[in-house]
């Protein structure tokens, strides 16, 4: 009897994951463009460009756990529909390529970007934008269209949504190194405004998809309240802070970021519970990880209050 090795698929997928993941942190490191030097006409304050690092670097915090959120959900999820479309695997690979690429950001204090992390970025945002289209359109084309059935328990409409935002909170990152550190600038506004009020609506969309989820579990649990009202508080705080002088102190809203980031953490172990709580527990995991409670969602409202945090470290940065 002869027998025959096997490979499982999911085996090759994750090192070709992981192999493009390496070859993007490798990739950006030799692709840095430093910024012009002070004899180029650009002379910026050393307070002043430490603040515009310190903020490129938790935007790529930010963008790594969300990228992180999306390589493990997307994953479990993907494998629960047994990858029946070769399109399933992409957004295993580019948010393996995202996260690498923000950690590399992350650990970046030069203020020039890197062309190959701008590029892994806007990837990702691309590919979250045709993952949305893809998932819309399996909910459209079920019986009885857009209803709340389909919407429940087809493709989850707004998750890949997270991969776009992982990699627009990135793409700034970039371009936050790139910006005057004395004023910093997006799209010719300021980047502190701009960025609080962007975060606001990440907030936002973050909040009606978890909402959606927590209203087919019938908020059976009281704490399944607290992403759909933390959140959106949050966020107003930000909308506020982003209407203050620049310069002015943002207790309040630091506060209300730091408790979403606390929150996003502290939904794994009431994701967990949910899991242990099904029959068989966690000795069942094989079948209760795939159909209970996503254990790697939970962390993306971490990830975009980090992105909040950055804004609010820009706005408080007081201009010269």
């Amino acid at each position: 009897m002869r027998v025959e090795a096997a490979i499982h698929p999911v085996v090759v997928l994750a090192a070709v994951a992981a192999a493009a993941g390496l070859l993007t942190w490798f990739a950006a490191g030799r692709s840095k463009r430093l910024g012009p030097a002070p004899s180029e006409g650009r002379r910026y304050a050393p307070r002043g460009s430490a603040v515009t690092a310190s903020a490129a670097q938790r935007l790529n915090h930010a963008s790594s756990m969300l990228a992180a959120s999306v390589l493990f959900d997307s994953g479990l999820e993907h494998y629960r529909g047994q990858f029946f479309n070769r399109v399933m695997y992409t957004p295993i690979i580019v948010s393996s390529i995202t996260f690498a690429s923000s950690l590399h950001g992350a650990g970046d204090t030069d203020p020039g970007s890197s062309r190959v992390r701008h590029a892994a970025q806007a990837l990702a945002g691309l590919t979250g934008l045709i993952g949305f289209g893809y998932h819309a359109y399996n909910v459209g084309k079920r019986e009885g269209g857009y209803s709340f059935q389909n919407l429940f328990y087809s493709a989850p409409i707004g998750a890949p949504m997270a991969l776009t935002l992982a990699g627009l909170l990135g793409v700034v990152a970039e371009r936050v190194r790139d910006a005057n550190p004395q004023a910093p600038r997006l799209g010719g506004l300021p980047a502190g405004r701009v960025l609080a009020l962007a975060t606001a609506g990440m907030l936002a969309g973050t909040t009606l998809e978890a909402g959606l989820l927590h209203f087919r579990g019938a908020f059976q649990n009281p704490a399944m309240f607290v992403p759909v009202t933390l959140p959106p508080l949050a966020a107003a705080l930000l909308v506020r802070a982003a209407g203050k002088p620049e310069g002015a102190s943002q207790v309040g809203a630091t506060w209300g970021m730091w408790a979403v980031s606390a929150m996003g953490i502290g939904g794994v172990a009431f994701h967990a519970y949910g899991v242990a709580r099904m029959m068989g527990g966690f000795d069942n995991w094989r079948q209760n990880l795939i159909d209970g409670p996503p254990l790697p969602a939970p962390p993306s409202f971490s990830g975009v209050a980090l992105g909040g945090l950055a804004a609010l470290e820009l706005l408080e940065h007081r201009p010269f």
